[in-house]
Formats: structure tokens, C-alpha cells, sequence
């Protein structure tokens, strides 16, 4: 007798007939709306030191848990919540989250889940993966917490190859586990003001992976709010920023309205003949920080406008560079 043949495997090439047949009509809503916390995407939470990005956080993952609306977000619906931590010991974390809790009751008391050993497990190695995956599938996860980044590896944040394998291990937990990543990470030591995505340490590498981001900054002393919120989504227009407000006895953030508009700056620009004239005046031959403080000091201009006008200059072949040295060509 014959063995029947076996089934042949799901083809992964689909037409686009197929994929609209198999997609819903509309998207699914997010998690975290207006589009903060899309399903199974990866927002990254930033800000300097002290400004309350881990205390924001766990205003979110109670919100996320009893699936009630939050510091102006809408919260569709509870959501499975997994927090690994790496700050506070457990009691006092959990105080904090029994503070925050009085204003919700009971609702998130089941939906949010605390890894209590998650010190000392780094998802750069197998092992701590393997651990973060465990803890996810106990819990049920639909959303992990992540506080702060650099305490789940021993890479160097500001190699970009090492924070592209630390976000390969982000993106394998994510996989894994069918959850959503909420990162606290922190911010570059000089920011601009308009930066958001760019503003995290190893930006290069987490542009790759991240799908939205949320910076907090303090507001103008004159106004009355603890933090400003800036946003940057990857697959949607960004909502404008906000301002929150802290009670300090409840540990509850409250919207505090729309930041103000900010007043555009204009750029100061620099000529190509401040680039020669820097060289010349360096004895026609420097190197790159030499010259390029040469030009900021010539031109009265930022840093950043001095590298674009050295990086067009050599374009334009007004300046050359040969062994890490700049000069004037022969």
C-alpha cells in the first residue's frame, strides 16, 4: 500500500489577494493610544536623570493592567502585565505600586505581575534571555516592562554594534514571547531640543527596532507641570507634546494640557569660505576637531552646523582629507 502523501508545507509567498484576505479590514486599536504602545511594538521611554520616566512607567503598566485611561492615554482594554525592574528592591517598589493603586482599587491586582529576580539575568547572554522568556510565558505576558535598559546587559552603549545585538535580543523576546516592550532607557548627555528617537544612547541601532518614543523633559519653570512629553512614532504622524502634572502624595501623573509652541530658531549659516578660511587660518592643515572648532568659533555656530558645513565643503572638494589630517587641495 502506497503512503499517503504528505502535506506539503504553508507557503510563505502570498498574493496580495491573499494577504488582504487574510488581514482584518481595519487595523488592530493600540494598546496604549493615541498610538504610544502599538501591538506587539517596542516603545522606548527616555528622559534625563530624576525626571520620571521609571515612576511614568509604572503609571502605565497599572493603566495597562485594569484597563482604565491614564495622564490623558486611552487604555482599550486590561492587558497582561510583566515588570522586570532593576532600581528598587522588591518592598519598596512594591509600596510605590500599592500608592499608585489606591486611585485605581482592585482592577489591575491579577493583570500585573512583578519578576522578582530579575537582577542579575542580562539579555545579552542566552542564559538571562532564557530567564526574561520563562518569566513572560508564566506570566501570560501581553505587555513586558523593561526598567532601565542598561541594567539587562554588559554591552557598550555607544557602540552601535554592540547595541545592534542587544536589540537583536529585544526583538527575540518580543518573538518569543507574542508581547509588547515598554524600554526605560536613558538619554545622550547633549540633546537638542527637537531630538526624540535620536536623543537615546545607541539611537543608530534603536531606530532599527523601535516603534515609538516618548522623551521626558522638565517644562519652563513658569509653567505649572512636572514633566513635558515629546513624541516619535514610526508608523504614524506623532502627537503633539504635552505637559503632566505629578501629585506627589498619590504618585499619579494628570494632563496638565499642551506643551507650548515652541519659537523656530533659525539656523546660522555658514559659507564654504569660513571651512577654507578656518584651514588657512589653522596653517592649512588640521585635524577634524581642530578645524571644527575653528569654523564655530569663526562663524559663531553650533557644533553641529560646523560638521555640515566641513562634510559639504569636502564634497565640494574645497577641502580634502588624507591620513585623518583636513587641507586645502594642491
Amino acid at each position: 500500500m502506497k503512503e499517503s502523501a504528505k502535506a506539503s508545507p504553508k507557503t510563505a509567498v502570498l498574493s496580495l489577494a491573499q494577504l488582504l484576505a487574510e488581514q482584518p479590514a481595519a487595523p488592530p486599536p493600540g494598546w496604549i493610544d493615541p498610538g504610544l504602545l502599538p501591538p506587539s511594538g517596542i516603545l522606548f521611554v527616555g528622559g534625563e536623570p530624576k525626571v520620571g520616566k521609571s515612576l511614568l512607567v509604572a503609571n502605565l503598566a497599572l493603566a495597562l493592567a485594569a484597563g482604565k485611561d491614564r495622564a490623558g492615554f486611552t487604555i482599550p482594554a486590561p492587558r497582561r502585565v510583566l515588570v522586570c525592574q532593576f532600581e528598587l528592591p522588591t518592598p519598596q517598589f512594591v509600596a510605590r505600586l500599592a500608592t499608585i493603586r489606591r486611585s485605581l482599587g482592585a482592577a489591575a491586582d491579577q493583570n500585573l505581575l512583578v519578576d522578582t529576580r530579575a537582577g542579575g539575568n542580562l539579555l545579552s547572554a542566552p542564559q538571562g534571555l532564557n530567564h526574561f522568556l520563562n518569566a513572560a510565558r508564566q506570566a501570560a505576558a501581553e505587555v513586558i516592562v523593561l526598567d532601565p535598559l542598561y541594567s539587562t546587559h554588559d554591552q557598550d552603549e555607544n557602540d552601535t554594534r554592540s547595541m545592534a545585538a542587544l536589540c537583536q535580543s529585544l526583538l527575540r523576546l518580543r518573538d518569543a514571547s507574542k508581547a509588547a516592550l515598554i524600554v526605560v532607557h536613558h538619554v545622550r548627555k547633549s540633546i537638542g531640543r527637537e531630538e526624540i528617537g535620536s536623543a537615546f544612547r545607541g539611537s543608530s541601532a534603536l531606530h532599527a527596532v523601535g516603534d515609538s518614543y516618548l522623551l521626558l523633559t522638565r517644562p519652563s519653570a513658569h509653567l505649572a507641570a512636572t514633566v513635558e512629553l515629546r513624541f516619535q512614532f514610526r508608523y504614524a504622524a506623532a502627537s503633539e507634546p504635552r505637559l503632566l502634572q505629578l501629585d506627589p502624595q498619590t504618585l499619579c501623573f494628570s494632563a496638565a494640557g499642551a506643551a507650548p509652541a515652541r519659537t523656530a530658531v533659525a539656523r546660522k549659516k555658514v559659507d564654504q569660505e569660513h571651512v577654507t578660511q578656518a584651514l588657512t587660518g589653522l596653517g592649512r592643515q588640521a585635524r577634524y576637531n581642530q578645524l571644527r572648532q575653528q569654523v564655530m568659533e569663526q562663524a559663531e555656530c553650533s557644533k553641529r552646523t560646523a560638521q555640515l558645513a566641513i562634510g559639504e565643503a569636502c564634497r565640494q572638494g574645497l577641502i580634502v582629507q588624507v591620513d585623518g589630517q583636513y587641507r586645502l587641495p594642491l
